[in-house]
């Protein structure tokens, strides 16, 4: 079955590889790079995080960056870290279980995970000895991902990209088991490799008729999570809301926003709702992978859309504000590394689920 999911997955572009999105744009960033005369010229794009958000900035670091009343909980843990230290720091944040617990550098939800007990928090960073942010779960309705962007020399920015998440879910009908309701699911069964390391102990349950079983909750397209285009959302109340967001943040012009949040309404009024990620400049529009509205050229387009804005808010920061382009060598260093730490959490992830 794993087998048919992937070749299910080749077929469908939204699940195609990150290079297939990239690779067609180069000449645009080429043309981009030869326009600003310095290949690292996207660099300049966020003062107030490493390298603006090339991936390899401290994600602890940024969250702190955002105003108290829109972070969850958060605590920093280095590797090999006495657990009982661990669990005085969560004591003292007031962060209790279920929570999250995910990489300090990493994107894709690559082993981000929700931790119910102690014992399982224990294993988690026994498994993987890594830098770690632990969060507070945060049970609101909804997840988007929200992109922003703002013209150093202006007060006002846009939001060009609203990403609505759309998580997996089966319906029970009284008679099938949770494992053949995933089976029978056009989009989870793509995902059943995933769905079993997470739901193993219940695979065998009957949900009752009409019961709602919720797979996922963590809002990744990589765990299944579905994205919607939610431009019809964008309006100036909440351009305004994200004016003042970035306002609070001196030096974040650039980027998308992964945001929980209860209504829209509370969301526009910038009312209660938590900032789970700001990402720089790797950051993608992620409503380009909503395959029904989108096809693969618009997904191209949008992309290269965003990087006309990021080519402008960087070069208005280095040619008006002095901000310094970072140095080509030391940028292309730190993609390098990111790459190997990647492979690293990659191979750790791996021997985690063999091990299981």
């Amino acid at each position: 079955m794993i087998k048919n999911s992937n070749i299910s997955k080749f077929y469908k572009w939204e699940y195609w590889p990150t290079s297939m999105f990239y690779i067609p744009n180069l000449p645009y960033a080429f043309y981009l790079a030869a326009k600003a005369k310095h290949s690292a010229f996207f660099s300049a794009a966020n003062p107030c995080i490493k390298s603006s958000g090339n991936g390899t900035e401290s994600k602890f670091t940024t969250i702190e960056l955002v105003p108290d009343k829109y972070k969850p909980k958060s605590i920093f843990v280095n590797p090999f870290t006495d657990f009982e230290i661990v669990l005085n720091k969560l004591s003292k944040k007031g962060i209790t279980f279920p929570l999250i617990a995910k990489p300090d550098i990493g994107f894709r939800g690559l082993l981000v995970q929700k931790i119910k007990t102690k014992a399982a928090l224990k294993v988690y960073l026994e498994k993987y000895p890594i830098a770690i942010i632990i969060q507070e779960f945060l049970d609101y309705k909804n997840e988007c991902g929200i992109f922003y962007h703002k013209n150093p020399n202006e007060k006002e920015g846009k939001i060009t990209s609203i990403t609505l998440k759309r998580f997996l879910a089966v319906l029970g009908d009284g008679s099938s088991t949770l494992k053949e309701l995933i089976l029978l699911d056009n989009r989870a069964q793509l995902y059943i490799d995933i769905l079993v390391e997470i739901h193993r102990e219940k695979l065998s349950n009957i949900p009752l008729k009409g019961e709602k079983i919720k797979l996922t909750t963590i809002g990744n397209h990589s765990k299944g999570t579905q994205f919607l285009c939610g431009a019809h959302l964008i309006t100036k109340k909440l351009e305004k809301t994200f004016d003042s967001l970035s306002n609070s943040i001196p030096g974040w012009f650039y980027g998308r926003v992964d945001i929980k949040y209860n209504s829209f309404e509370e969301l526009e009024d910038g009312k209660n709702f938590k900032i789970l990620e700001i990402n720089g400049i790797l950051a993608e529009p992620t409503h380009i992978y909503d395959a029904t509205n989108y096809n693969y050229f618009n997904a191209l387009k949008a992309i290269r859309t965003h990087w006309k804005s990021l080519y402008q808010v960087a070069t208005t920061n280095h040619n008006e504000h002095q901000v310094p382009y970072k140095s080509s060598k030391i940028f292309i260093e730190e993609m390098l590394e990111l790459r190997a730490y990647t492979k690293k959490i990659k191979s750790l992830s791996k021997e985690h689920q063999k091990a299981s």
